[in-house]
């Protein structure tokens, strides 16, 4: 259906809302809009995983990685509850390449941006990838289903339509378009004018984007399938910022009302905005009550001219059927704004409802999507009998004061696992500055970019919980926290989170239920060397008994402290041991370097004698446990081939590849069978090489009667799955 009339501009809003004069402007309407745009060609999914593959030639820098020179990355909203963040795209023969997952159900949009040598950023996209987001060209959208979002996919059947309304603009005089959703079953006749809702656009959105990010068709086919919707009609507007009112009340709402069977009614009609747009309802709600019989503030704010007098809060109840404000987490930038409306309306004696923060994302579409579904189940029913905040959500009793520029010298840790970081000012001539750590799915490591904030950069993620390891980068080159004065031996530092179950076992116990951790230097094969001891709380070097010993290795270009400053070895072991699952031991925590074959000579000549001198362990072969992760876990594998019987039980994680496998037709090999009780194997799963490498072991072992267990999870090679090696190793030795 086209629709081609013109006739005169109505000029007064007053008017208008007055007598509910329905206005034709000059309007058109394309009743088909194109489908979802085509899927990224560079992006495919296996499994759990999503694959991001790019033909090195199409990046603008030609390289991978996000080096000191320049690089490729994929930049998206990956990051913990949903934050902006990166990651590289590593080199792969001619492509540049990565992995992400596994990535909860929702939407995702990213791009791919190249890191030039003078540190610029560059946007780039696959030449035969449509535009997916009309603000924002170069994004791309990825959307994973589930159960938890079912109620914005598609929907099987049932849903409604969605058109294209163009229009003569009112403020620029020049033609506009509004998107609008009709619902199932939508009539023409005029006996059956339907409600209708006006969702703004925040300024840098487009109306599109309602539809793009918002899912606003999926949100409203699958309310309306549900039964859970009024039968309405519902517009996506961007009215901009030159004259909003008029565009709104004297070009889009007359556009509206001429091209659709719409009521004038204002308890038929409603208005809902995010940012700028959630603005413009409630400065509308307030000056012209009655118009709009339901209003919703998404991320909104009231304008600083915008006052309420006694009468027009009295007007405004007695025509405003609804009244509804939502907010996201701390991080949202309108979180004060919409407390300070919410205190305004209500002390002005306006009936407000609060949906409540929304605890786990900020002013972001994860946030808005689920406001839309609050906000349109309640338009226009007025039998609701829930008025108050969403299930989970939080009440906002003040604004945020985030703590001041200049005061944070390590990371700030509030009450809701909002965490601030901020670096001193010895980067303010920084092109740019990023935290790197394990944020993303699986412990995989993503850059998010901190924002200058004088001569000082800054920024804010989470909520979080549990345990990550993180540096700065500045202008690509790793830097160590200048503040942390703790960790010093390995460039990362460490951060713990209290308040979640996501890795409790890498939490501080209580300081009485902590063993010591102590380091000891020697000079060994690898010169002045040092290794770190760890022993149970109630550690007695007078113990009639001697202690088992696990000899516990770091992986190549590591270090001996990198399995207690970035493994959490110690809390691991004292947490284990405060709830009696691990046998009284000693850990020893040894170093080298270089990529030895053999550490045989320096274990066996420096490392134990030295240990068996100043600690209680016993030299009893059964008694002792060797393991380690990464090229540790390679050395591992060679100590226990090489030189058997010093090792009752052997742990591997992640091993890169394995040299060396067992021949039962040796003495040694007849000697390994006879002394092993137990070899623990561990991999992530995206790991390819270690996966391989486990796989040989296994076969080999088992094949020759030596108990083995193979565990592989999702996972990097990384920490989170060393860690969880480590917490299955321990449990299993000296029993």
């Amino acid at each position: 259906m086209r629709i081609d009339q013109r006739a005169r501009r109505p000029r007064s809003t007053g008017a208008l809302a007055a007598t509910g004069i329905v206005v034709a402007a000059a309007i058109s309407i394309a009743t088909a809009v194109p489908a979802a745009a085509a899927p990224d060609p560079w992006e495919s999914q296996k499994g759990i995983y999503h694959y991001f593959t790019v033909p090195k030639s199409e990046v603008p820098s030609n390289a991978c990685g996000n080096s000191t020179g320049a690089g490729a990355e994929i930049e998206g909203n990956f990051g913990p509850s949903r934050t902006w963040a990166a990651m590289g795209l590593d080199g792969s023969g001619a492509n540049c390449a990565a992995n992400i997952g596994p990535l909860e159900p929702g939407l995702y949009y990213y791009q791919y941006v190249a890191t030039m040598p003078d540190r610029s950023k560059v946007p780039f996209r696959n030449p035969d990838s449509p535009v997916e987001v009309t603000a924002h060209p170069d994004w791309n959208t990825l959307f994973v289903p589930g159960p938890e979002v079912a109620w914005m996919d598609d929907v099987a059947s049932g849903g409604g339509t969605v058109s294209e309304l163009t229009y003569d603009s009112a403020v620029s005089d020049s033609e506009h378009s509004v998107m609008v959703w009709t619902p199932p079953g939508y009539s023409t006749k005029p006996a059956h004018a339907y409600p209708v809702l006006y969702l703004l656009a925040d300024e840098g959105q487009s109306a599109r984007e309602w539809l793009e990010l918002g899912r606003a068709s999926q949100v409203l086919d699958n309310l309306a399938v549900d039964g859970d919707l009024a039968s309405m009609v519902v517009v996506m507007a961007d009215a901009g910022d030159a004259d909003f009112r008029a565009e709104l009340m004297d070009a889009i709402v007359p556009a509206v009302r001429s091209a659709y069977n719409v009521s004038g009614k204002g308890k038929d009609t409603g208005v809902a905005g995010i940012g700028r747009g959630a603005a413009q309802a409630l400065e509308l709600a307030v000056s012209d009550p009655g118009v709009f019989g339901s209003v919703g503030s998404l991320s909104g704010y009231l304008s600083d001219d915008t006052a309420v007098t006694p009468a027009q809060a009295r007007k405004l109840n007695a025509k405003t059927d609804l009244l509804r404000f939502y907010v996201g987490n701390s991080v949202d930038a309108h979180y004060n704004g919409t407390y300070e409306a919410r205190e305004s309306l209500e002390q002005a004696g306006v009936r407000v409802e609060f949906d409540g923060v929304h605890p786990e994302t900020g002013g972001v579409w994860d946030t808005w999507r689920e406001n839309l579904r609050d906000f349109a189940s309640r338009a226009f029913q007025p039998h609701v009998k829930d008025h108050g905040p969403s299930e989970g959500h939080r009440e906002q009793s003040a604004p945020y004061t985030a703590p001041a520029v200049g005061t944070i010298t390590t990371p700030h840790i509030d009450a809701d696992g909002m965490v601030t970081f901020e670096t001193g000012t010895q980067w303010a001539d920084a092109k740019d500055v990023v935290l790197w750590g394990d944020w993303a799915p699986n412990g995989q490591w993503f850059r998010i970019p901190l924002t200058k904030e004088g001569d000082r950069w800054r920024t804010t993620i989470g909520p979080i919980d549990g345990y990550y390891y993180w540096r700065y980068e500045v202008n690509g080159v790793g830097f160590h926290d200048p503040q942390d004065t703790t960790n010093v031996v390995n460039m990362e530092s460490q951060l713990f989170v209290p308040g979640g179950e996501r890795t409790p076992l890498l939490a501080d116990v209580p300081a009485d239920q902590a063993g010591q951790v102590s380091t000891l230097s020697y000079t060994g094969a690898f010169g002045a060397s040092k290794l770190k001891v760890w022993t149970p709380v109630d550690y007695d070097p007078e113990r009639a008994e001697a202690y088992p010993v696990l000899y516990l290795y770091h992986g190549f270009a590591q270090n001996y402290a990198s399995w207690t400053e970035v493994g959490r070895a110690a809390q691991i072991l004292d947490n284990l041991y405060a709830r009696g699952e691990i046998t009284p031991m000693v850990v020893v925590m040894p170093g080298y370097t270089g990529a030895p074959f053999d550490i045989w000579p320096d274990l066996s000549g420096n490392v134990m004698p030295l240990v068996s001198a100043q600690y209680n362990v016993s030299d009893d072969p059964s008694q002792r446990a060797m393991a380690g992760l990464s090229w540790g876990g390679f050395l591992t594998n060679g100590a226990m081939l090489n030189h058997p019987g010093n090792f009752a039980y052997f742990g591997m994680f992640s091993p890169p590849f394995t040299a060396a496998t067992l021949d039962p037709s040796t003495p040694a090999g007849q000697t390994v069978i006879a002394t092993t009780k137990s070899v623990t194997l561990y991999a992530g799963d995206v790991d390819a090489g270690a996966v391989s490498a486990i796989n040989g072991v296994e076969a080999n072992l088992t094949a020759n009667g030596i108990p083995t267990v193979k565990t592989i999870v999702p996972g990097p090679h990384g920490f989170d799955v060393w860690w969880q090696g480590l917490s299955d190793f321990l449990p299993t030795l000296f029993r």
